[in-house]
């Protein structure tokens, strides 16, 4: 396989194994990636597992013929990437071993040596020349482990990523990428989802064309998919809309209840219903549906005054992988003294941000009339804002909507006849409650300014503490005039016809123009609320709010330079050019101020 001109795959796949680090079912196999760069020094990227040695070195002697290398890049120290090392440095005596200061302590633990004659020690920003190709090192702290780096080529702008963008399965095997990459992710890498958006941070700052792992395939199109699959997993962001129900049943009293449930979930209009057994499911697909969708209902039996061990084990998977922003819910079944919603609610006591639903059902043995009622009062809390979602079960006239407007955060979606399109905005004001009425005021430059000039109409869409950073990126930091922000997303309308937003908003209102005051660089629209729907019971997104826990916190220290004040990017240098734009919110150099 040719990555590039210059560069070339070298990597092995493994049918053979059936766990991969001895607890994740592989069926597809694993790619272990190894990549050659060819210019006037050759450069070998990792090695692979110990069980391919010899094919590994036939196919670097067929990427490089008679030549020998001159230098093998260490970028992580797992064995199935590092076991042929001593292998390599057998073949290829004179070639120099390039990596971290952790990593070579680490090979001596390994080999019993730390190839003292061989070395090149390389840290953060450290570059190697090989002729047209200069590459720089990353550091990359836990993830997942403390010697990681990650290697930047600036000639064919490729990032070698090591265990970061990796999947499971062999090459040699067609499978949906997100799906096997979130399972790796959330079980090997999810503990460490802040280390991850330190690397994510970095390497907003460089232009990459490929991401080359150690497992999994070479990305070379849609990277910006990729990499925002990346940034919600390492934020613990719900990916997708729906409701997971974890359970464990001993006689079949407690399953009986989550069917129940799961099917009134679905009649009620949820998106999406995953039910596993805890007891016969891959645990590893468990909990990766734990992280991926937003809401969970743990129901298991009391078990030795405790819970049953398999939810036990659950529970403990999700706490070390930093389980949190999600809403939760218990189903307990206990014969004569039920403890286990207690205990489930006790070993989630160190997770962040979880709301916990006002319903608990307690069932004694077997439904019954009271237990059975607890069950529908659940689904409806559980189901509230899809049924406030459908045109045939929403309250199109909650004007209780109202109260959720404040110095907060919110989502003006509006259409110009072809496209959805929508702007942050933090200046919504009700002005008059009899009639209801609504000021928005928007910046002229705006694209949306102009699209409700001319339509008369819009949605306020009133954003809740756990909207994400990404949002702010999509509606704030882009204009809608060249760029779609609905592109990939569900498509939700209310009955003006404008798009409302699926998911991180509490309620929205329709509104219609009655009135303009021009306001000089601004437009302040007077109007009338012809819909009015609350979705969630979720906090309002405050001002504040959103610069204290939503905005990242600029990365200065030890940096000299200046800093956006929309985003947190930081650019180095003495003097900051005139026609700077960020990278990452594309405000101009008016946004950015001295790094202090």
């Amino acid at each position: 396989m040719n990555i590039s001109d210059d560069i070339r795959y070298v990597g092995v796949n493994d049918h053979e194994i059936d766990l991969f680090e001895g607890q994740y079912i592989v069926p597809n196999g694993m790619a272990y990636n190894s990549y050659v760069i060819l210019d006037e020094k050759i450069a070998v990227m990792d090695t692979v597992d110990i069980n391919f040695t010899h094919q590994w070195l036939d196919n670097i002697r067929d990427a490089i013929g008679d030549k020998a290398p001159d230098y093998l890049i260490v970028q992580h120290m797992e064995p199935d990437h590092s076991a042929n090392i001593l292998s390599f440095i057998k073949t290829y005596p004179s070639t120099k071993i390039v990596s971290s200061q952790k990593a070579f302590n680490m090979m001596k633990n390994f080999f019993g040596n730390d190839f003292a004659d061989n070395r090149i020690v390389v840290g953060e920003g450290d570059t190697l020349e090989l002729g047209r190709h200069t590459l720089t090192f990353v550091t990359a702290p836990m993830v997942h482990w403390p010697e990681v780096i990650v290697t930047y080529d600036s000639f064919d702008k490729v990032l070698f990523s090591a265990d970061g963008f990796g999947k499971f399965g062999a090459l040699d095997v067609e499978e949906d990428w997100a799906c096997e990459a979130r399972r790796y992710y959330i079980g090997i890498v999810g503990k460490y989802g802040a280390q991850v958006q330190a690397l994510l941070k970095k390497a907003a700052g460089l232009e990459i064309r490929k991401i080359c792992p150690l497992h999994g395939p070479v990305l070379s199109e849609n990277l910006e998919y990729y990499i925002g699959l990346y940034n919600t997993w390492s934020t613990y962001t719900p990916e997708t809309d729906g409701i997971v129900i974890a359970y464990t049943s001993v006689y079949g009293n407690t399953k009986k209840a989550v069917m129940q449930l799961a099917g009134k979930l679905k009649a009620n209009g949820c998106p999406k219903v995953v039910v596993n057994d805890l007891a016969r499911c891959d645990m590893a697909e468990a909990v990766e549906d734990a992280f991926r969708y937003g809401k969970i209902v743990f129901a298991t039996t009391t078990y030795n005054a405790g819970i049953f061990p398999f939810m036990r084990e659950f529970i403990e998977h999700l706490k070390e992988r930093n389980f949190s922003n999600r809403t939760v819910a218990f189903i307990e079944n206990g014969s004569w003294a039920p403890l286990a919603a207690k205990t489930m609610k006790g070993m989630l006591e160190g997770c962040k941000n979880l709301t916990y639903a006002d319903t608990t059902v307690k069932i004694m043995s077997a439904l019954n009339e009271e237990s059975s009622a607890q069950l529908d009062e659940l689904a409806q809390e559980l189901s509230k804002e899809y049924l406030a979602k459908q045109d045939e079960t929403a309250n199109k006239n909650d004007l209780s909507a109202l109260f959720n407007i404040g110095y907060g955060l919110y989502v003006i979606t509006s259409n110009d006849g072809k496209k959805d399109n929508g702007l942050i905005v933090n200046t919504v004001t009700q002005v008059t409650n009899s009639p209801d009425r609504i000021a928005v005021t928007v910046n002229k430059e705006n694209y949306s300014h102009h699209i409700i000039n001319q339509t008369g109409k819009m949605n306020i869409n009133c954003l809740s503490v756990d909207a994400p950073f990404s949002v702010f990126e999509n509606f704030g930091f882009r204009s809608g005039r060249n760029t779609d922000k609905f592109e990939g997303m569900e498509i939700l309308r209310s009955d003006n016809g404008l798009a409302f937003l699926p998911r991180y908003i509490n309620s929205f209102m329709s509104l219609k123009v009655e009135k303009y005051v021009d306001l000089d660089t601004h437009g302040m629209f007077i109007c009338e609320v012809t819909e009015a729907r609350v979705i969630t019971n979720t906090e309002t997104m405050t001002y504040n709010y959103y610069h204290e826990n939503v905005k990242p916190k600029p990365q200065t220290d030890g940096k000299k330079g200046y800093v956006c004040k929309i985003c947190g990017y930081v650019y180095e240098g003495d003097k900051l050019p005139d026609d700077f734009i960020c990278p990452l919110c594309k405000h101009g150099v008016a946004d950015f101020e001295p790094v202090q």
